[in-house]
């Protein structure tokens, strides 16, 4: 089986944790290995009705975040990569800085150290330039920046329709295809490019 590292904080959208790990286990061919903030379960509790129990039982192996000697901290545990989702801003800077004093900016630093994808959600906004130099730093050293920024083009129609399209892209990114979104050009009435560029020619 293919290993991927779901890492949750405590920014908003604890969401997007859980439901990749949904995701996982419906495709049925990964291993999730799963460490979350103290701060995470807090969110938690204020955004869904789901609690820490259930996002334990996603998981194949969870791991505490003070624990800096899991197996997930180590660059000889193999894995596709790691996804932080959602990645505070607190995070997002440890993991730029090298500060791995929790597991889960330790976890990010070894896949990057090892080569492998590391996807940071981030969720913040507005950005400054302290933000925005520390994520342009990880992009240099090869982290994939992924804001959860929701496309319209699927027509959603709830939360959950916007959630699960950000989260399918995010496993894009690790050639992990879980079709729970439609994509550009493959619903009814949602054009392709071609299509589209065809009418523009039509109506000049």
């Amino acid at each position: 089986m293919k290993r991927l590292i779901i890492g949750v904080t405590g920014a908003t959208g604890t969401i997007y944790g859980w439901r990749l790990m949904e995701m996982l286990r419906s495709e049925g061919d990964t291993e999730i290995h799963l460490v979350m903030s103290q701060s995470a379960g807090l969110t938690l509790k204020m955004e869904c009705d789901i609690d820490r129990d259930y996002i334990y039982s996603l998981a194949h192996e969870v791991h505490q975040p003070g624990n800096i000697g899991a197996s997930i901290s180590s660059g000889s545990f193999h894995s596709e990569g790691m996804v932080v989702a959602p990645c505070s801003i607190k995070t997002m800077s440890n993991i730029a800085m090298g500060n791995t004093g929790d597991l889960i900016s330790r976890a990010a630093d070894v896949v990057m150290k090892e080569r492998r994808k590391l996807v940071v959600a981030i969720r913040e906004t507005p950005l400054h330039l302290g933000h925005l130099e520390n994520l342009t730093r990880l992009a240099r050293i090869g982290a994939v920046i992924f804001p959860p920024v929701p496309a319209f083009y699927n027509r959603p129609k709830t939360l959950e329709d916007i959630v699960d399209q950000s989260c399918m892209r995010m496993l894009d990114q690790f050639g992990i295809t879980v079709d729970t979104a439609p994509r550009w050009g493959e619903r009814d009435g949602v054009p392709a490019v071609g299509q589209t560029l065809e009418s523009i020619k039509g109506k000049a």
